[in-house]
C-alpha cells in the first residue's frame, strides 16, 4: 500500500500575491485569511496578496504569511481533491503548518504563535551580527570537522541537512566567512552566503526558544490524526505532550530534512505533496531519493494538476 506525505514549506518560499488566486477562487481559502487576519488584528492577507517583498520579507510577517497560505491551500485540497496523507512534515516553519494539519494546532493559535516566533528569532540577534551560508557537496563529518576550527570562541555550526550534498550552516558571520574560507581551502569552493535576517537554528536563537516556550506553554494541544516528522529528531511523533518540547528545540536544532524524508521513505511514503507556496522542498525531496513521486499546490494551476 503506498503512502502519501504532505510536507509544507517554509521562511524563503513566500512571494508577493502568493495565494490570491485560491482566495479569490474558493471560500474555504478565503476564510483562512479572514481567520488570520482577526487572529493577529491586521491586514496579514494583504501582505500576503498586494503587498512588497520587502514587507513580505519581515520575518514576523513571512512566518504567519506562509504559514496562513499553506493551510489555505490545505483547506483547499481537502475540499476539492482526493489526495489524503499518511504522514506530514514541515521545513521548520513548516512543522507548524503540519501540527495545524494533524489537528494538534488550532490555526489561530498557530498564526499567533509563528509571529511570535519570527519576532523573537529576530530579536535573539541584533542585525548584522548572525548569518547563514548553504555549503555544497560536503560531508556531515568533514563539515563539522570545519565549523569546529572555524567557531574560534563564537557560534557556527549546521542549521539545515536539506538534501545529500546541500548542508546550510548558522552563526556568527566571522565564523560563518572563516568556515567558507577553511572549506575553500580544503578543495571544497561551492558555498554562499544566503540572503537571510538572522541566524536561524543555531544557538545565538537560544533567547528566541526561551521566549517561545513561554507562549507554547499557554496553547490548549488536541489530539494528533497524523504522524508529524519532527524537524529536531527526524522521528514520526503522534504524541500531542511531545510537541511543544520539540518545537522549542527545533529553535536551536538544525533542521533535519534530509533525515525525515528517508525516514517516511522506510515508512512506505512514495509520494510527496508540497502545500503552500514554491517548489522549494518538491525539489529537495527529488535530491534525496529517486523512487518518489512529487507534486506541488501552491496555486490554480498546481491545484487543477492535481484534479487532473
Amino acid at each position: 500500500m503506498s503512502k502519501t506525505a504532505f510536507i509544507f514549506p517554509g521562511q524563503g518560499s513566500q512571494y508577493p500575491g502568493m495565494c490570491k488566486d485560491l482566495a479569490d477562487t474558493f471560500p474555504a481559502a478565503r476564510k483562512v485569511f479572514e481567520e488570520a487576519d482577526d487572529a493577529l488584528g491586521l491586514k496579514l492577507s494583504a501582505i500576503c496578496f498586494s503587498g512588497s517583498e520587502e514587507d513580505l520579507k519581515l520575518t514576523a510577517n513571512t512566518q504567519p504569511a506562509i504559514l496562513a497560505a499553506s493551510i489555505a491551500v490545505l483547506r483547499v485540497v481537502e475540499q476539492e481533491t482526493s489526495l489524503r496523507a499518511d504522514y506530514l512534515a514541515g521545513h521548520s516553519l513548516g512543522e507548524y503548518s503540519a501540527l495545524v494539519c494533524s489537528g494538534a494546532l488550532a490555526f489561530a493559535d498557530a498564526v499567533r504563535t509563528v509571529r511570535a516566533r519570527g519576532t523573537f528569532m529576530q530579536e535573539a540577534v541584533p542585525v548584522g551580527t548572525g548569518t547563514m551560508a548553504a555549503m555544497l557537496s560536503i560531508e556531515k563529518e568533514e563539515l563539522e570537522d570545519i565549523c569546529r576550527e572555524a567557531a574560534q570562541g563564537e557560534v557556527v555550526s549546521a542549521a539545515n541537512f536539506n538534501s545529500p550534498g546541500q548542508i546550510v550552516i548558522a552563526g556568527n558571520v566571522a565564523a560563518v566567512n572563516r568556515a567558507i574560507e577553511i572549506a575553500k581551502g580544503r578543495g571544497f569552493r561551492k558555498s554562499m552566503l544566503l540572503p537571510v535576517s538572522a541566524p536561524f537554528h543555531c544557538a545565538l536563537m537560544k533567547p528566541a526558544a526561551e521566549r517561545l516556550s513561554v507562549v507554547l506553554e499557554a496553547l490548549q494541544l488536541a489530539d494528533m490524526s497524523l504522524p508529524v516528522v519532527a524537524n529536531a529528531t527526524a522521528v514520526a511523533n503522534a504524541d500531542k505532550h511531545l510537541v511543544k518540547p520539540l518545537l522549542v528545540t527545533q529553535v536551536c536544532a538544525p533542521v533535519l530534512w534530509e533525515q525525515s524524508v528517508s525516514l517516511m521513505v522506510d515508512q512506505g511514503v512514495s509520494r510527496f505533496v508540497e502545500i503552500g507556496p514554491g517548489k522549494v522542498l518538491s525539489g529537495l525531496v527529488k535530491r534525496i531519493t529517486k523512487e518518489v513521486a512529487t507534486a506541488n499546490i501552491g496555486d490554480l494551476d498546481g491545484l487543477k494538476a492535481q484534479q487532473g
